[in-house]
């Protein structure tokens, strides 16, 4: 894993989303509804980016919008959907059925294997988990391999290590030490096994205070930061903000057709050229309801409702 010393690691988010190139092994941190690098995503899309090859555990609109917006090439991932809350991921879907993605699906462990193997600078690692399965099928790079102290057959599988890694963080200071909350996902793995980790921020603070909240992810790892506040939106950054059910079920209305995807993507991505824009369209009065979910049990009922 390269390390970035520089004592000043502050970009804008423009400048922090060109960090990744058509083609790239993208890693996306967060997992779910959770804090997924939403502004990075939709700064992705705002550039154009093309034939991505993303990675990550279980994931939810980031994927979708990517797929929607025609900017992968191939998807490993364990899961792509919304939970059992609003269903599958309906343009990852489409896109899968038509054969316009190709699917590298994967499961979680595997994938920790993977990376823990490019951490430990070793080739490979092995597993047992995808024995059997027709995760086999997808991953013709994966190998198996005979123990040499208990003679059982084991499935190898390759270090990964991911062109760029993907992190929104609650706190992070122009170093590029982040403070976030658990749960940590893969995020960690990420930001040590992939060649360049870009990281959005809710707040860019100093570093004592960064110290002082708990330093997740060091310096030396990351290549550079943008603030960006609401960066999740609409997935949640907690204790920051919860997530945003009603936005989420309109995505997932919309992204029900191609052409409503398109219809959502022109309105809140390329139609909103910065996130400042993006967070008008939103509402600001939405986004500081959802800032409020832990004022009262009633309040944080009241935004699933």
């Amino acid at each position: 894993m390269p390390f970035f010393m520089d004592t000043d690691k502050l970009v804008t988010l423009e400048e922090a989303a060109a960090r990744v190139r058509d083609g790239d092994v993208v890693a996306l941190g967060g997992g779910l509804s959770a804090r997924l690098p939403m502004a990075l995503v939709r700064e992705l899309i705002r550039q154009g980016r093309r034939d991505l090859h993303l990675v990550g555990s279980a994931h939810g609109i980031d994927v979708d919008l990517l797929v929607a917006a025609a900017a992968v090439a191939i998807c490993e991932e364990s899961y792509v959907g919304f939970e059992q809350d609003l269903g599958l991921a309906p343009a990852y879907r489409r896109a899968a059925e038509g054969g316009e993605i190709r699917l590298a699906e994967s499961c979680c462990v595997t994938m920790l294997t993977q990376l823990r193997a490019a951490e430990a600078g070793v080739p490979f690692l092995p597993v047992r988990g995808v024995k059997g399965s027709d995760i086999r099928r997808l991953h013709p790079e994966y190998a198996e391999i005979t123990c040499p102290f208990t003679g059982e057959v084991l499935v190898a599988v390759p270090a990964l290590s991911p062109d760029v890694a993907l992190i929104h963080a609650s706190l992070g200071d122009r170093r590029g030490n982040l403070h976030f909350d658990k749960p940590y996902v893969l995020d960690e793995r990420f930001a040590s096994a992939s060649q360049l980790v870009v990281a959005t921020v809710e707040r860019v603070a100093s570093t004592d205070e960064v110290a002082d909240a708990g330093i997740t992810v060091p310096a030396h790892l990351v290549t550079a930061v943008a603030e960006a506040p609401f960066g999740a939106h609409p997935t949640s950054c907690y204790p920051e903000y919860a997530y945003d059910r009603n936005h989420l079920r309109q995505y997932v209305a919309a992204a029900a057709t191609a052409e409503g995807a398109s219809e959502y993507l022109a309105h809140y991505v390329t139609g909103a050229p910065t996130e400042l824009a993006y967070r008008k369209l939103v509402g600001e009065e939405i986004l500081e309801r959802l800032r409020g979910w832990n004022q009262s049990t009633q309040a944080w009922k009241e935004l699933f409702a």
